[in-house]
């Protein structure tokens, strides 16, 4: 059993991981919006269909529930205070798309829900929300994500970006909170300090970037990635996304010697983003199909698992269908 404490309260999430179910993530929001035609170009990327048409992102996230999702998460990955802010909306205008981020979470699985039969509803676990706070880098738009590089920035600065955010997340529903693409030892130093001194209560997992499967995409050694989270009682399982799933292995490798708590795996599909151009650029790696990839994951210690950019509702209807049914 993974090694999750059991003298504490805990919350569906911790419970979820305790009973060792497998629990697959939502999958992107971006990629499906350029499938289906729509330009995602800016900084605001996807967040911008928040405010021009948020049944969008609802019908997104229903898909994704269709498919088998576990984990909804909401669509604030690139939706930031001062970066609604920087395009016309007004402080409290920014906020309510925070909070709209978990309403069509909510909502997409509710509707979901209700069109289940009693014995598909017996089969899966009901849905976790789960509030998406995506990096600094994401702010930036700039493909810092894939360099960890941020420039003058200090850990106090990096908890007032993120504070509002979380705040507004929580307070709007969301169950745990995805900690996701983080590329710099910093921001998760100071991400998890925030979380113990200020939401002591709130469960999380933490997801990291890697371009080399051996060190954080800053360069920094993972062994003080796994201290920090080993440290950290709400952080409760630790993997890598939006990386090559040539680098996947390795990386737990790395991770399953430092730390017990569960990992997680949602690679994207290979490509190589541009954060100049804001394209995807170089070819996806077919030597291995998501579901391949992710029943050798799951036996490296992967408990939470699917797909990030460039994959799509049938990538993860594909996963569900083979891991749960298996």
């Amino acid at each position: 059993m993974s090694n999750i404490e059991s003298g504490e309260k805990m919350g569906r999430f911790k419970e979820l991981l305790r009973q060792d179910k497998v629990l697959i993530l939502h999958g992107a929001l971006g990629t499906e919006l350029e499938f289906q035609g729509h330009d995602v170009s800016g900084k605001l990327w996807s967040a911008k269909y928040l405010i021009e048409n948020p049944q969008l992102i609802q019908d997104i996230h229903e898909a994704y529930l269709k498919a088998g999702s576990d984990i909804v998460t909401t669509s604030s990955y690139q939706a930031t205070l001062p970066g609604l802010e920087e395009v016309g909306l007004t402080a409290e205008e920014a906020r309510e798309i925070i909070r709209l981020t978990v309403t069509l979470a909510k909502d997409a699985r509710d509707n979901i829900w209700a069109q289940l039969t009693e014995e598909e509803k017996a089969s899966r676990s009901f849905p976790l929300i789960s509030g998406d706070v995506g990096p600094y880098a994401a702010y930036l738009a700039d493909g810092s994500e894939y360099t960890g590089q941020y420039g003058e920035i200090s850990a106090e600065a990096l908890k007032a970006f993120h504070r509002e955010r979380l705040t507004l997340l929580l307070e709007e529903g969301s169950e745990l909170l995805a900690l996701e693409t983080i590329p710099n030892l910093l921001e998760i130093q100071a991400l998890l300090d925030l979380l113990a001194q200020e939401f002591p209560t709130v469960e999380a997992y933490l997801s990291v970037t890697t371009q080399d499967g051996q060190t954080l995409t800053d360069g920094s050694d993972i062994a003080l990635v796994a201290d920090l989270v080993n440290q950290s009682k709400q952080v409760l399982a630790l993997g890598v996304n939006c990386s090559a799933p040539a680098h996947v292995s390795q990386f737990l490798v790395h991770l399953s010697q430092m730390t017990q708590k569960p990992l997680v795996t949602y690679p994207n599909s290979g490509e190589v983003y541009d954060g100049k151009t804001q394209t995807w650029t170089q070819q996806a790696d077919h030597s291995h199909t998501l579901l391949e990839n992710t029943e050798k994951w799951i036996d490296q210690g992967a408990q939470i698992v699917g797909g990030c950019c460039r994959t799509r509702p049938v990538d993860i209807a594909f996963l569900a269908d083979h891991l749960k049914n298996s």
